[in-house]
């Protein structure tokens, strides 16, 4: 009997984002809780789904900030962990004139890397009782938390839970390139459910074109359900002989993009843990998009992400 309905393991952060200039003509960053699992976390708890999840903070004033935030979405936090050696993770966001972003990250031994794999143990039973497991590839940049993100995947392997993937691919994380793409194949290699970006699409493939790109790798890993998500050009979804395309939502209000993607991904599991994964179809899939589209574009109204999802109720409100 599954008693949880998602469970998440990775990275748990504090993402300092610009938020004006001081009086002295000084950059102001806010503290806002992210981490690319526990933001999917916090949308699914506004979808009504019961969450939990697995990761490491430093024993540090960041770290206590990030627990009770976390708690208070509502999410289990019996397996997030405070590490007295290992301060908590910070990222500083820089939004670009383009609208692309860039990541300045403090994170040499960082407490979310230091995560291991006997603490994954100590935490099975949450694992094996959930009915998706959600992982990325960022909690595979480094021991022993490479080892520990794996450990868990075996675990709910073995247990029949879904296995969803995000590569969230952030190239200063990694030592090279090739690090970074054999642990993204890793996650391929395991996963029932794929989210993957058109950036990490051609990353992976050397293909531009989307369709191409994910015949490529549905053909090498037999993935049953996969999105693409192309930023402001929408998603598309690829199951079974289906391509599902939906041209998403724009808004004039947008100031960035973080958790966009997060959040997409979230209400994506929503419709699976509706519906089943083996139960889809195209006026499923195209529902699901369009839903996933209108609340991501919610989300870029907004700074920061796990403490601001949007609910259901503001999603159909934005969609009537």
């Amino acid at each position: 009997m599954k008693t949880c309905e998602v469970v998440a393991l990775g990275e748990l952060l504090i993402d300092f984002t610009q938020n004006g200039m001081s009086s002295q003509n000084n950059p102001m960053y806010e503290a806002n809780p992210g981490g690319a699992p526990c933001n999917v976390l916090a949308m699914l708890q506004n979808l009504g789904i019961s969450t939990a999840f697995i990761g490491k903070v430093g024993k540090d004033q960041f770290g206590e900030f990030l627990k009770g935030r976390v708690a208070d979405r509502g999410i289990d936090v019996t397996g997030l962990y405070e590490d007295v050696n290992s301060p908590t993770t910070l990222a500083f966001v820089k939004k670009n004139e383009n609208g692309d972003r860039d990541f300045s990250f403090y994170r040499d031994h960082g407490a979310d890397v230091m995560l291991t794999s006997k603490e994954v143990m100590a935490n099975s039973e949450l694992i094996e009782n959930t009915k998706i497991f959600h992982f990325g590839s960022l909690s595979m940049t480094a021991s022993p938390c490479t080892e520990a993100t794996k450990t868990a995947i075996e675990i709910a392997k073995k247990s029949g839970s879904l296995l969803s993937f995000d590569p969230n691919y952030r190239e200063p994380l990694w030592d090279s390139v090739d690090h970074a793409k054999e642990a993204i194949e890793y996650g391929f290699s395991k996963c029932d459910i794929l989210k993957i970006s058109d950036n990490e699409i051609e990353l992976m493939t050397g293909e531009s074109d989307i369709d191409a790109g994910i015949e490529k790798i549905i053909g090498k890993y037999n993935i049953p359900l996969v999105f693409a998500t192309l930023g402001e050009n929408g998603s598309k979804a690829f199951y079974k002989n289906l391509k599902v395309y939906d041209k998403g939502i724009r808004s004039d209000k947008t100031i960035e993009t973080t958790g966009a993607g997060d959040t997409f991904c979230a209400c994506a599991l929503s419709f699976v843990l509706k519906y089943g994964i083996d139960n889809l179809n195209e006026e499923r899939l195209s529902e699901l998009l369009h839903f996933a589209n209108t609340a991501a574009c919610i989300i870029t109204t907004r700074r920061g992400a796990l403490s601001v999802m949007p609910t259901r109720e503001e999603i159909k409100q934005y969609l009537q």
